[in-house]
Parts: C-alpha cells; structure tokens; sequence
C-alpha cells in the first residue's frame, strides 16, 4: 500500500505554508502576508509516529475569484484534494469565520473525504478558545485550535490525522508484478503509449493538454508476463497557462512514482527535452527507482545521420543527474519500438534487484584506489576499510571510512562508476552510505 497523501487546504493567508514548513522540518513553501505567494502545490515526506505520509501543501482556495492566478491555485487544490486520503482544512482564528470559508467547506464536504477543520494562530489556548468555538458552525466537526507559527497543538492535529490511515498504509503490497509508473508533462503522449500497448482506448486521449485527469492502474500482459502500468494525471482544462500548467502533474507525479519500480519519463521529441521534464524526473531520482526516459513522437521528427547522437547529447545535458537512465526511441502512433519497452524494463528492474557479493565488492574497492590515490586534508588521508551492499531498489552501499569528512563527493562518485563499469547497473541509481570506523576496530 502506497505511503498516505495529506492535503492542506484553506482560503489564502490563513498559515498553510507556515504549517506545511513545521511538519517538513524546513522551508520549502515561499510564506508571505500576501495572498496567493504559494503557487505551486509543494509536496514533502513527514513521519509522526513511525507512520510516512506524503504533505501537499496548496495555493489558497477563493471559491468565486474571476482573477486568473487564483482560479488556478483553485483548480490546483481540487487536485490534492482528489489525491488525498485526509485533508487538513485551515482557517484563521484572527479573522474569524468568513463567507469563504463556508464555500470552502462545502467543496471539501463534496469530496467525501476525511477533513480534520484545523483552526490556525491560536497563540494563546485560555485567552482564544470562545472565539475557536465559532466554527463549529462550519458544520464540519471538531475545530483542532493551533499555532503553526509557535509550534502548538500539531501533535494533537497529527494524532487526528493517523486515525484516519487505513490499516497497514505505508507497507509494501503483496504484489510481485512490475509497476511501472508512466510520467511526463501534459500531452506529451503518456495514455497513448498504454493504449497502443494493451491494443485498445482505455483512457481517454484527446489534444487538450491534461485530460487524464486522474492515475489509472492499467494491467498489461506480455510474453505471458503481467505488468501495472500507473498513468499519471494531468487536469481537465480548456484554457491554456503554460507556466501554471507545467506545475500540475507534480503531486500526481509523487504519488504514482511511490508505487513504482520502474519510471517511464516521457518527452515530446518535437519540443524537446525542459526544465519541466528534469523535474519529474528528478522525483524519480530522489526515490532511487529504475528510470527510462521515453522519448515520444519519434516519428515526426525528421532525421539524418547525426540527431540520435545530438538528441540523446541534449537529454544528457538537460538530465545530468541521470547519467544511468536508458533512453528509448518511440511512437505511440505508429507502435515503433514499444514492444522492446517490456525488455526495457526487465532489464531495469534486474538491475535494480541486483546484489553484489560483498567479496567482489572489496576486491573492485581495493583496485580502484591503487588506480586513483583517496584524497587528503591537512596531512591526513581518507583510507577505506570496507564495502558491503546492504539493500535493493535501489542497490545500496555502505563504505566504512577512518574520516567520512574525507570521503569527497567526487570520490563517491569513482566508486560507483568503477561498480558501474564492473556490473552495468543500467536504468537505476546507486546509493552509498558513508560510515566511520576507528583504525582498532577494522
């Protein structure tokens, strides 16, 4: 079962970000006394209680503003609430109980979802609780009064919020299918790759960027092998703001890549590869799943000897970070070189499950560092002791160190491209973990 998504959701300057940058322990969200700041939903992982969830934090809901920016924050937050299995509703004790927020609560009451109504800048719980009291009008239950600001009563909050989680939420499925997660910006192909695969118009595909509008589970067999495809959702939209557009598949993204062991990162070869696209694919990285970056309409573009060479240079450059991602050429109009995507992601996933002995993995340590002398500091020298793999998917290290101040970036990075030349590790990422041992105790 995928980790649980919980939403904030309010009007605008009633403390969502200041609650959102509380719980994800930094500042993410942009918090500012002007309305609308936060643009974007933003998304962290938190962990109360041993229990993972992933936080949405949402631009401001204005139920009936015509103004553009603030009719799609309104759309973005009807997002999270769609993918949320609890959401935080805030208000503001200072302002009061306003007519938005009664419009608010009736688009959440709509959503059928668990809504805990969270009643914000409590700052002094003898002094403000009558006033808290007033929105129980709201007919939405028990107000939970808090301080995102000074840190109060979010433990009671949280404790509210788990209750809902459904039993075992955040435990691996009983599933030993591949799960391959289909991601990628708005329109560039993503429901017509799975429609050409299973052979028929599951979901639905139309020249409106976005109008998947939510994550659909697909089965496909092939070979007589079963497979999940996870279609990401853009959203359903006639108008066209490119720059707000380009924000929407973000939460859809996370929560499909988390169920994922392979990642399918679609790319319009027409446009090219976007600053949009490294960050999807960066959410791919951050988890450590397999990735393969797809790059879709292969068949408009015209070619001559060298484009392969300069496409695949561009993708590179623009998703550095992914030096390991295979790249495929492909059309979801003509079918050309779909069928070798399921050999793909076998591939992937092979590598992503693949374990090292810890033998082997001391002897390609050992020889890379005769090759290439570990750095010093101030007269003292890395040395390294050890290599062992300690986990799958993705393949994870752990090199015992005499100083881990010493063991450089660049180093790291040696190592893994010397086990890397060793076993291929083709489609998924490395993690190393660097841990320090005194010299006695080798």
């Amino acid at each position: 079962m995928s980790k649980p998504v919980v939403a904030i959701v309010g009007r605008p300057n009633v403390g969502k970000s200041t609650l959102f940058n509380a719980l994800a322990g930094e500042k993410i969200a942009i918090v500012k006394d002007t309305p609308g700041v936060t643009r974007d939903r933003i998304y962290a992982e938190v962990n109360w209680l041993d229990k993972e969830f992933t936080l949405i934090d949402t631009g401001g809901i204005e139920p009936d503003s015509r103004d553009v920016i603030l009719s799609q924050m309104r759309e973005q937050a009807q997002i999270a609430i769609d993918t949320a299995d609890v959401i935080l509703f805030m208000t503001d004790v200072k302002q009061g109980l306003v007519d938005s927020d009664s419009k608010v609560a009736d688009m959440l009451r709509r959503s059928h979802k668990p809504v805990i109504l969270v009643v914000n800048k409590v700052d002094n719980f003898n002094k403000m609780m009558p006033d808290v009291y007033e929105f129980y009008n709201l007919g939405i239950g028990d107000p939970v009064p808090i301080s995102a600001s000074e840190r109060i009563g979010i433990g009671d909050m949280l404790d509210k919020v788990l209750a809902y989680f459904p039993e075992g939420a955040g435990q691996e499925e009983e599933d030993d299918r591949p799960r391959v997660a289909i991601v990628g910006k708005p329109n560039v192909g993503k429901s017509s790759i799975i429609n050409r695969l299973i052979g028929k118009d599951r979901v639905i595909v139309s020249d409106i960027a976005g109008t998947t509008r939510d994550a659909i589970d697909t089965e496909v067999v092939h070979n007589g092998k079963e497979y999940v495809f996870i279609d990401t959702a853009g959203l359903r939209r006639k108008n066209k703001i490119k720059e707000e557009l380009e924000r929407y598949s973000i939460i859809r993204t996370v929560t499909a890549v988390e169920r994922a062991d392979v990642v399918l990162v679609v790319i319009d070869a027409a446009e090219g590869v976007t600053e949009q696209d490294a960050k999807i694919a960066g959410i791919a990285h951050e988890r450590g799943k397999g990735v393969i970056i797809v790059v879709n309409k292969w068949d408009a573009i015209e070619k001559n000897d060298k484009t392969t060479r300069e496409y695949e240079h561009q993708i590179r450059m623009v998703l550095s970070f992914l030096p390991y991602a295979e790249i495929m050429y492909v059309s979801a109009l003509t079918g050309q070189r779909l069928p070798k995507l399921f050999d793909m992601i076998d591939t992937v996933i092979e590598n992503q499950t693949l374990r090292v002995a810890t033998g082997v993995l001391n002897e390609i340590m050992t020889e890379a560092v005769a090759m290439q002398q570990p750095p010093s500091d101030k007269g003292k020298r890395l040395k390294l002791y050890y290599i062992t793999q300690v986990a799958v998917k993705p393949p994870t290290f752990v090199i015992f160190v005499n100083d881990k101040e010493l063991m450089h970036f660049s180093y790291t990075r040696y190592l893994e491209n010397k086990i890397r030349e060793a076993f291929g590790f083709r489609g998924t990422s490395l993690k190393f973990f660097i841990r320090e041992r005194k010299e006695k105790d080798k």
